[in-house]
């Protein structure tokens, strides 16, 4: 048998070591709830054996007992491997935060990390979620402000999915059904998707370059998560290039970064995110990539590649909205997400990057078709063509009220205010349109047609 410290697995040449083992044991505790400590064995896996006696093992059960807190009741036997004597401590632990000589540690691969104040703050908070969690929290919203059609529409097709087994009712009786009511009140999870005016928002832009310098297009999209995740998705197969493939005389469009990553990434973003921060969700469409970006760090103590390769288990950060969406099989199995986008990258040959932020999440697409198969002039024209329409939405809605304001145009655009000062101010540099009068009872004036 091969021996091999690991993140569950502490291997201790001696009982010299103890204290050093009760550590590992707290580690490994907060990280994984359950391990085993082996004394006899050298950190390399090579069997060393020691002598082990019955006040041995009575010495090793004390000392856990004093120095572990809240208490643990290990297995801690005599065995022996390859001839020799060794001892092999079993334990597991149902709490959220342990502590070896009244500090508190984390195991991070093999090595046994102290936790920060923070780390340590957010284990209670995780202990306590289900009081503290946004999602299950009262949102104020009343019955009425439910979109019932889209409620509707959302328990039909999880029935027909087949992971619920029962008919709209009435949205009170509904709601419950789906574990989305605090004593009889809406949730915030229940807000954000079934109510089309809620806090939640998702801006998008579209920028010329590979950076945030000049942008051809913003957008900020409001309403229930079902509704934003099909604008989203519908923004950005607007705003990525397509190729044809013709075979047996049928046409297939081919986009550049497959829709299913594209979808996975949208519903990790709003499923993950942290709702609590003031931050809105981003969708950034640059020259060679494009980023989803959520608020909300990433779980502590764990990477992406943890989700991608070894089949790690999901944390929910909005248990309640991950599992509606789960029901409609929006999500197909949970903390399968980023997997599910790397495999379908991997088979598209996509490069896809998936970033911890301070703050946020981004998974990236990076865009070949653009860096290998468009030449610059078809690129340019990518960039013209959208500054185009944009500019005459503009210019058609300023020739139908010329006393129209820059909110009114924002809110017929779709733009943002910062997007349609950007847009007017490039009208004027350019001599097309100038504004008579003051900004409140003023006009605007074209003064020549935009060269096309």
């Amino acid at each position: 048998m091969e021996f091999k410290e690991s993140e569950t697995v502490e291997l201790k040449k001696s009982t010299s070591e103890l204290k050093e083992a009760i550590i590992s044991i707290v580690a490994i505790l907060n990280k994984h709830r359950k391990g085993e400590v082996y004394f006899g064995i050298d950190n390399g896996g090579k069997i060393i054996g020691q002598q082990v006696t019955e006040k041995t093992l009575r010495d090793i059960s004390q000392e856990i007992s004093n120095h572990i807190e809240p208490k643990i009741y290990p297995k801690i036997e005599k065995v022996i491997i390859e001839n020799k004597n060794c001892i092999r401590i079993e334990f597991e632990g149902k709490e959220n935060l342990y502590y070896a000589y009244g500090k508190s540690y984390m195991r991070i691969a093999d090595e046994n990390k102290v936790m920060s104040a923070k780390e340590i703050e957010n284990k209670i908070i995780e202990k306590n979620k289900d009081k503290f969690r946004w999602d299950n929290q009262k949102s104020g919203k009343l019955f009425k402000d439910i979109n019932e059609q889209k409620l509707r529409d959302y328990v039909k097709k999880a029935r027909e999915e087949g992971r619920i087994n029962f008919d709209f009712n009435s949205i009170e009786i509904t709601l419950n059904k789906l574990g989305l009511l605090n004593k009889g009140s809406i949730t915030n999870a229940a807000e954000v998707l079934f109510c089309d005016e809620n806090s939640f928002e998702i801006q998008a832009a579209v920028f010329a370059g590979n950076d945030k310098l000049t942008f051809l297009d913003i957008k900020q999209f409001k309403g229930n998560i079902f509704h934003l995740l099909e604008q989203t998705e519908k923004y950005i197969k607007e705003h990525i290039d397509w190729r044809a493939k013709l075979e047996d005389r049928q046409r297939e469009e081919i986009p550049e970064i497959p829709i299913r990553a594209i979808t996975e990434a949208l519903v990790n973003s709003v499923c993950h995110r942290d709702y609590t921060a003031p931050e809105s969700n981003k969708i950034m469409i640059y020259k060679n990539r494009i980023e989803i970006y959520n608020p909300g760090k990433f779980p502590e103590g764990l990477d992406p590649e943890d989700f991608i390769k070894r089949e790690e288990a999901s944390v929910l950060r909005n248990p309640l909205i991950a599992e509606i969406l789960y029901y409609s099989r929006d999500i197909e199995r949970f903390g399968s997400g980023l997997k599910r986008i790397y495999e379908e990258c991997k088979l598209n040959k996509v490069r896809v990057e998936f970033k911890k932020l301070k703050f946020g999440f981004s998974t990236i697409f990076y865009r070949r078709s653009r860096e290998e198969n468009s030449t610059p002039q078809a690129t340019l024209k990518t960039v013209e063509k959208t500054v185009e329409k944009t500019v005459e939405k503009i210019l058609g809605f300023i020739r139908e009220d010329s006393h129209i304001t820059q909110d009114e145009l924002a809110v017929k655009t779709g733009l943002t205010r910062r997007g349609v000062e950007w847009n007017i101010n490039n009208l004027k540099q350019k001599g097309i349109i100038r504004r008579r009068g003051a900004d409140k009872g003023g006009y605007w004036e074209i003064l020549k047609k935009e060269k096309r």
